[in-house]
């Protein structure tokens, strides 16, 4: 399988297929003692991906991927693409094949469909709600333990925009580090020299004071913490585009409208992926 439209840079093929194997392997232990007691061997079934609600479609290849490793002998036929957008009833994908594997196979490859299109229909709804401006909407670290790589997925196929993957690609100098030695200039001078990669740097700035001293350091962007809109619209003349401006804190649908007026270059939502409410999707079986 070649890398998926818009993924999250980096793509990491293999860790997805090793998060998909964990999840059968969960689900199956050592059978599916119900399909194998009531499917005979030799049962063809054809099942219909049905969503149940209007949304986004996320997760339509990882089910793919799903049904490839659990039993290659299924067909997995598209009618629609991730990061679409889908209505109430529509088929969005069809299995064909050995029922038992299609039984087997359903609920890890729905569990992964729900949750990515609810993350991506949430993260259309911020990237709709900021449209005419500049800011573009980034997810979180606030991931599901074990599932980063398909949760930034699903903010991509919803339009939004990804932040660092882990603590390994972007330094973020947070209140809690410049507490820890003394303040951001000092806290910026251990990373750019202790970072023989020269990842890049974001500070974190809760006060217009601490941001001046930000604008002065050799970083990357600014992240303005839980501040007001006034403030974030002084901090965006301030800093007048010497480096990129990160609204973070108190964000959601009714907020963030009012947070990209005030010209701040990114907003991030920790909600995208913390709080998800799956979008309803189901198999509908019939023989084949």
């Amino acid at each position: 399988m070649m890398t998926p439209p818009n993924t999250p840079d980096g793509f990491n093929l293999a860790e997805v297929e090793r998060i998909l194997r964990g999840a059968l392997a969960e689900d199956i232990g050592d059978g599916d003692v119900t399909s194998l007691n009531t499917i005979p061997a030799d049962a063809t079934l054809v099942g219909d991906f049905l969503i149940k609600g209007d949304g986004v479609l996320a997760g339509l290849e990882v089910a793919r991927l799903v049904f490839a490793q659990l039993d290659p002998r299924v067909e997995f036929t598209s009618q629609a693409a991730d990061g679409e957008r889908v209505h109430n009833r529509q088929v969005v994908a069809t299995v064909v094949g050995p029922g038992r594997s299609i039984l087997t196979g359903e609920r890890v490859a729905l569990n992964f469909m729900q949750r990515m299109s609810g993350i991506a229909t949430l993260a259309r709804q911020y990237v709709d709600a900021v449209a005419g401006t500049r800011a573009l909407i980034l997810d979180t670290r606030k991931t599901a333990p074990g599932l980063r790589w398909l949760d930034k997925w699903a903010v991509r196929l919803g339009g939004g925009h990804n932040h660092r993957i882990g603590l390994y690609d972007m330094a973020l100098i947070k209140d809690n580090h410049i507490a820890a030695v003394g303040g951001i200039t000092e806290a910026v001078r251990r990373v750019r020299a202790g970072d023989e990669r020269h990842r890049p740097i974001e500070v974190e700035v809760q006060n217009l004071a601490q941001l001046r001293e930000a604008l002065e350091q050799p970083i990357d962007r600014i992240l303005l913490d839980n501040m007001t809109v006034t403030q974030m619209a002084e901090a965006v003349r301030i800093a007048a585009g010497r480096i990129p401006l990160e609204a973070s804190g108190n964000v959601n649908l009714q907020t963030v409208s009012g947070i990209a007026a005030t010209g701040v270059d990114y907003i991030s939502v920790g909600a995208l992926t913390h709080s998800v409410k799956a979008l309803d999707i189901s198999l509908d079986i019939r023989p084949d």
